[in-house]
């Protein structure tokens, strides 16, 4: 995990005005992290958040003058170690996956309509930093394992705690919220990372799971 004393940097790209300002009055609030500029499209984006100026970008997808998709690519390519996480008011579950093979960084995703609050988007951005992958909260809870995927053999619980995980939890944090001790979370993502084929010489193990769990769910 990363530094957790030091200052987050953050960009808006968002077209809509009154979202867009939300989310830099939510990410002012938090004593550590600080907007590094704000956008209503690429070409402004372009102007205001120069190469290596932000550690987080948030993008939305669907931009008045061009790609949100198109434009996170390109500066993460000019920036390797931009987080990228998505906004938008569809699922894009399915692009987060498609995405990854192209970038430096796996991208994360947050839904408009469901997950834009204070803890969500304080958990989001620290965890996607720290090199997680974060997905929406409620979608993740309306994904349900497709029939003959190595994920339909999890248990319940092994199901719940990979949910949470994909939501930026620590293993302690999941600990509370399922009330087990950090063993057993920690033994249950053992178990997860076996069932998936995920080894020890993956870069981060609760990355490949997340990803897994994009690929092998559909939502309800």
């Amino acid at each position: 995990m990363g530094d957790a004393k030091r200052e987050i940097r953050v960009g808006i790209i968002e077209d809509e005005g009154l979202l867009r300002s939300m989310l830099a009055d939510l990410v002012a609030e938090h004593p550590r992290m600080r907007v590094v500029g704000t956008a209503s499209g690429a070409s402004e984006a372009r102007e205001v958040l120069p190469a290596r100026s932000a550690d987080v970008v948030l993008m939305d997808v669907e931009l008045g003058d061009g790609n949100g998709v198109a434009l996170g690519v390109s500066m993460q390519r000019a920036s390797p170690g931009l987080v990228i996480v998505l906004l938008s008011s569809h699922d894009v579950m399915e692009l987060v996956l498609s995405i990854k093979e192209n970038v430096p960084r796996a991208w994360s995703y947050l839904s408009k309509r469901s997950s834009v609050t204070r803890d969500v988007l304080y958990r989001t951005i620290e965890a996607a930093v720290a090199g997680e992958v974060i997905l929406d909260p409620e979608l993740m809870e309306r994904s349900a394992p497709r029939e003959g995927m190595p994920l339909a053999n999890l248990s319940p619980a092994q199901l719940q705690v990979l949910r949470l995980v994909a939501q930026g939890f620590s293993n302690a944090s999941v600990a509370e919220l399922l009330g087990l001790s950090r063993r057993s979370v920690e033994n249950h993502l053992q178990a997860i990372y076996r069932e998936l084929g995920i080894t020890s010489q993956e870069a981060s193990p609760r990355v490949a799971a997340v990803l897994q769990f994009i690929q092998q769910t559909a939502r309800t």
